[in-house]
Order: structure tokens, then sequence, then C-alpha cells
């Protein structure tokens, strides 16, 4: 797959393709079928198929003081969108410029012009442009029209031609009837519900991220912790998680079981926010390497311990407790 950054990066190659625009926070399964649609219809085609999506997300562009609140940065989504094997991914940067780009200019300017789109896909609930005034209605109008801007009355494309196909899928829900959502997701997520968020995002929520030098309290109770800050993901529920940790080896990713503490740690009086993971039955190093969190369940709430010694005999059944969840219990 290949990646650009600009529509106009976009080469002669790739234009005239099926391309599925969206956030894709997540990559869910609801994602994964607006992108898998695309991907037929590039196929049937025989043309290419492209995602574009923004970075940064555009909320943090509009109201940089929210909390973090994203399930998949960008090293993470990219590697999900690859792994559904389409042909390129524009991760088109956003900022308040691009941002003042009204519905009309988007469609003409970089669905037409930039990309040469042969066909679109998008969500239900998409929406672009200056205010969020396009909508999936405004590209289906417009490709009716053919080659007819609808609001200047002028040819779109800079040959006149410009006539698109586009496919919007409407709600994709599960057995249940839970609509896979991004912003489902996150309440789950928040809530201490990871086997939810899993259900809804086709696996398990990861947490990805390089390992760094804690204070040493974890060797001292004899539990070592791989430390990792979580910057601009989502924040979980505060809490001791079962976890599979995911090591790279050359080429190849090594998954370990093991359990993890999200939160402040209140016992040692901190307030900075940190995933500690202890991996089961490993003594390797691990500072400065990328490391893979997966949250497979919820445990326990964090809470304050009166003494180490009390705190030490709460992890060692939390150990337990994550083994017996991730059928690692021992005898």
């Amino acid at each position: 797959m290949r990646i650009f950054r600009h529509y106009a990066e976009l080469p002669a190659a790739l234009r005239g393709g099926v391309v599925a625009l969206g956030n894709f926070d997540g990559v869910h399964l609801g994602h994964q079928t607006v992108i898998g649609t695309a991907l037929v219809a590039a196929r049937e085609k025989r043309v290419a198929c492209g995602v574009m999506s923004f970075e940064p997300h555009p909320r943090m562009v509009f109201n940089p003081s929210l909390p973090p609140f994203r399930l998949t940065p960008f090293r993470i989504k990219t590697r999900l969108i690859d792994a559904l094997g389409v042909d390129y991914l524009l991760m088109q940067h956003f900022d308040l410029e691009f941002a003042a780009h009204s519905a009309e200019d988007f469609i003409d300017e970089v669905l037409i012009k930039g990309l040469g789109v042969a066909h679109l896909v998008v969500g239900y609930d998409y929406a672009f442009g200056h205010d969020r005034r396009g909508t999936p209605a405004m590209l289906k109008a417009w490709a009716a029209r053919g080659v007819q801007n609808p609001a200047t009355k002028e040819p779109a494309g800079e040959t006149g031609g410009g006539a698109f196909g586009v496919t919007c899928i409407g709600p994709v829900t599960a057995e249940d009837g839970a609509v896979y959502s991004s912003s489902r997701i996150r309440e789950a997520l928040q809530s201490g519900r990871p086997r939810e968020a899993a259900r809804l995002l086709g696996r398990d929520w990861e947490i990805e991220g390089r390992v760094e030098h804690g204070d040493g309290r974890g060797h001292s109770v004899g539990f070592p912790t791989a430390n990792i800050e979580l910057a601009d993901y989502l924040h979980p529920a505060h809490g001791v998680y079962a976890v599979r940790a995911g090591v790279d080896k050359g080429g190849a990713t090594t998954w370990l079981p093991g359990v993890a503490n999200f939160g402040s740690r209140p016992t040692f009086s901190k307030r900075d926010q940190l995933l500690e993971v202890h991996l089961f039955d490993y003594d390797g190093d691990l500072y400065g390497r990328h490391l893979r969190v997966a949250l497979v369940d919820f445990l326990r709430p964090e809470r304050k311990f009166p003494d180490i010694a009390a705190l030490k005999a709460q992890i060692e059944e939390d150990c337990r407790a994550a083994r017996r969840c991730l059928g690692q219990a021992k005898e």
C-alpha cells in the first residue's frame, strides 16, 4: 500500500479509481464494510482502490483542548487499513486552511481534479466541507448531474469531465443490533468494557507506544513493568486489565500474556497517567522498543493501597486472574 499526505501527490496511475472516504478512527467493522465495498467495486472495474482519511483528526484541529479521544492514531490506522488490501491511503493533511474548503470545492478540487474519482463509497453519516455542509445526498446529487457543478453551474473538472458513481453504506449492525460506531467503542472503553469494544472493532483494542524508563518500583516489588505513555490515545477506564502484548522481533510480532494497570498509581501519590504492563515469564529488555498492548478484559478498578505489602498481594491476585482470563492459569 502506498501512502500520500496530499491529494495533489496522487500519480496518474492511481487516478480514476474507487475511493472510500471517512475519518475511520478505530477502523471498526462498520468502517471495514465501507472500505471492503470500495475494494470490491475497484476490482470489478479493474481500477485502483484508495482510502482517503485525514491527519490530524479534524476534532484535534477545531478543538485542540479536548481530552485525548483517538482509537487509532496514524501508525495503527495505517497498519489496519493496509491489512485490508487497498492500493493506497491518502492521509490528507488537515488544518484550518484545508477546512475552509466549501463542500462544493472539496468535490470539484479534491475529488474530481485531484483524485479523478470514478466511484466513491461513504458511510451514511459522512460529512465534509466547511461547516460540514457536504453530505452523501450532495455527492449523489452532484454525480446525477454529471459534469455540472451544482453550485456554480460550471463544468466540473479541468477537462469538463468528472461524473462519478456514489455508494452510501447504511448503518452496519452486530447480531445484537448494536451499530458499529467509534463513539460507542469509546464509551465502552471508558466504562471498563473492553470485550464490548472488541466485538465492535472486530479485534481487541490496542495501545502502541515506546517503552519508557519508569521509577523502578515494579522491579522492587517483584513485578517489573514496561511503561507506555498514551499520548493522544483515548484514555480507557483506570484499572487493571488482562492483556496480550506484541513484542516485535525482526519482521514478526510475538504475542505474550500479561497484566497491566492504567492510571495515576495513587499508592505512590502520582498524578501522571501511565500504562504499566507486566509480561508473564518474560525477562528481556524492552526499553526503547515499540510495544503493542491489546486490552482483553477489565479485572478491577485502580485503587490506593495502605502499604507495599498490600499492593504486592493484590498484584499477585491480579496476575492469577489475568492468567485465568487468558487461558494461562498455572496449576
